[in-house]
């Protein structure tokens, strides 16, 4: 059967998202560049403009969007919900973290689950001339909240994890790589993905006031164990987990989220600050660029290393 043509895709982009949306266009000669002017007013609402508007009608369009916090959110959905009603052929929103994931369950009754909130907010992207929006979101927390959305968009969930398993592969004595997980959840969404590495997992149990991490099951001792989750907030759990594994017999310990989020400079406590303590520390981690800010800031410290998400981007468009 014939290869369907490559579409030609002009890709808008925000602001913090500028440097992923540029190495996107790098991958492909299919995608194109475009500008927003994102102004304000005086009072601090968006006053927002949309070049070359007229250009796009008929033409494929997609939307880099990245809300790294509330303050950024209506802005960019403010153009999300524009872009498709200017005719165009099909529109595409790259949403690569969807940063209330993590919230999607009620536990005790007035319990707010945000993460269907903000699903409601982009399912009501107008239609496209093509049909509904794609909606592309890396690693998100729990893939049930696909069903969060309504008909009017299509969640596409990518993954970050064929990035790290290419990284694995470049490195020395790959073949002495253990995969671990810090919980049941991290093992039930990723260990498909990885089912070639052996693998530790690990748990919380509780003793006293306190919640231990332990191993559950598997053998880290004289391995290179890297620990595998979707996003890391204050990275307690990573550290803890670092802790077991070591004291297991772990020659190495390394660790690989897509979403470094990182709140209050909390990838501070990762950095290499002396020989001494490298030698107790993460050897790599790994993390997409999911998170703009969070990229920015940890440029060129050890032992962080960003695997870029734009060829797997590029990719998606091409859906």
């Amino acid at each position: 059967m014939e290869r369907p043509k490559k579409k030609q895709i002009l890709l808008f982009y925000c602001v913090e998202a500028e440097d992923l949306a540029r190495k996107v266009a790098a991958q492909s000669d299919f995608i194109q560049l475009q500008s927003i002017n994102w102004r304000s007013f005086d009072d601090g609402f968006p006053n927002l403009f949309i070049k070359n508007a007229h250009d796009i009608r008929g033409q494929h369009v997609a939307f880099l969007a990245s809300f790294s916090s509330t303050d950024v959110i209506f802005e960019q959905l403010s153009v999300i919900y524009a872009l498709p009603m200017l005719f165009v052929a099909s529109f595409t929103v790259v949403l690569p973290f969807f940063p209330t994931g993590s919230f999607e369950r009620i536990e005790e009754e007035g319990d707010v689950a945000t993460a269907f909130t903000l699903a409601r907010m982009l399912s009501n992207t107008p239609i496209s001339r093509g049909g509904p929006t794609s909606l592309v979101i890396y690693d998100i927390h729990a893939l049930q909240e696909r069903f969060y959305f309504s008909d009017t968009v299509l969640p596409v969930f990518e993954s970050g994890i064929p990035l790290l398993k290419q990284r694995l592969q470049q490195l020395p004595q790959s073949d002495k790589i253990v995969v671990a997980f810090p919980d049941d959840g991290a093992w039930k969404r990723f260990h498909k993905l990885l089912d070639h590495f052996p693998m530790v997992i690990c748990n919380k149990v509780r003793e006293g006031d306190k919640r231990i991490v332990r191993i559950k099951e598997g053998n880290p001792e004289g391995c290179h164990v890297v620990i595998v989750d979707d996003l890391v907030q204050s990275g307690g759990t990573l550290i803890e987990c670092q802790k077991v594994l070591a004291a297991h017999g772990a020659a190495k310990v390394s660790a690989y989220v897509t979403h470094g989020v990182f709140p209050k400079k909390s990838w501070e406590r990762f950095v290499h600050k002396s020989n001494e303590e490298s030698e107790k520390a993460f050897t790599h981690f790994w993390i997409s660029d999911s998170c703009p800010v969070t990229v920015e800031a940890i440029s060129g410290k050890a032992p962080f290393e960003i695997l870029s998400l734009a060829g797997s981007i590029a990719d998606a468009l091409q859906i």
